[in-house]
């Protein structure tokens, strides 16, 4: 039967903890690596309705994307948010495993995914030299940035997104990176000549300066650009591990 250290194992491999930026918690959070699975939960954010659909569903590991430990905790107590969802997990012989910016760092898993759902045809996305991650392509046929944001509306599930820029501007070269946009990235989109940038979360003070570059900007919100990682995960966890039965909460 499979074992939670199996599954950690093929994970790390996908994605070497070690790639993870420095402030990061990714790896196994809670439990033991010995435990077996029969049932394992996918969720963006171990809250404590995803733990409890994990515990209704006798889930035996959730995986998510951001760390329930982050930035440190003193005391593991059930006063405070976290404390009880880690108490109720570990009860409950659920372990928690996370996987954060070192999955990031890997785009067949996350901005590749990210890319193909808001228009990337061909599969032709790339990162680009100059930004810790994110991916590049181009429309098939240039679009009004109004046309387009309908477009990613759709493919999201999302009502509504936000932007600053010319509706009826014209985009074809986009960059996606769910989550949050690194501003760090800004010199590698103008030399690559980027039309729109297409992320979860922009500051305000840079959707104008990527304005002052005549680049455009979308913010389709954290949760649903990173959203659409979780069943790509699944999809492979269960081609790899098929006595395990992989379920996605979002």
């Amino acid at each position: 039967m499979t074992k939670i250290a199996d599954i950690v194992y093929y994970l790390e491999s996908l994605f070497p903890k070690e790639t993870a930026e420095d402030y990061d918690n990714p790896g196994l959070l809670a439990g033991s690596s010995d435990g077996e699975v029969s049932i394992c939960m996918l969720s963006l954010d171990a809250t404590s309705d995803i733990v409890n659909r994990a515990i209704s569903e006798s889930a035996d590991l959730l995986i998510t994307h951001h760390p329930v430990i982050f930035g440190g905790i003193d005391t593991v107590c059930t006063d405070d948010p976290c404390g009880r969802i880690l108490t109720s997990a570990i009860k409950n012989d659920i372990a928690i495993y996370a996987a954060h910016t070192n999955l990031d760092k890997n785009p067949a898993y996350s901005n590749g995914v990210l890319a193909r759902r808001i228009g990337d045809e061909q599969g032709t996305a790339r990162p680009l030299e100059g930004t810790s991650c994110g991916v590049a392509f181009d429309l098939p046929v240039t679009l009004r940035l109004g046309d387009y944001i309908e477009q990613i509306k759709d493919s999201l599930e999302v009502t509504g997104v936000i932007t600053i820029n010319d509706l009826n501007s014209g985009v074809r070269r986009v960059f996606a990176q769910g989550g949050a946009f690194d501003e760090d990235s800004i010199p590698a989109l103008i030399d690559n000549g980027i039309d729109v940038v297409v992320s979860g979360e922009i500051k305000h003070h840079i959707t104008l300066l990527l304005e002052e570059y005549g680049i455009r900007s979308v913010i389709a919100g954290h949760k649903a650009t990173e959203d659409v990682y979780m069943p790509n995960l699944a999809d492979d966890l269960t081609k790899r591990f098929p006595d395990v039965r992989f379920l996605v909460s979002l």
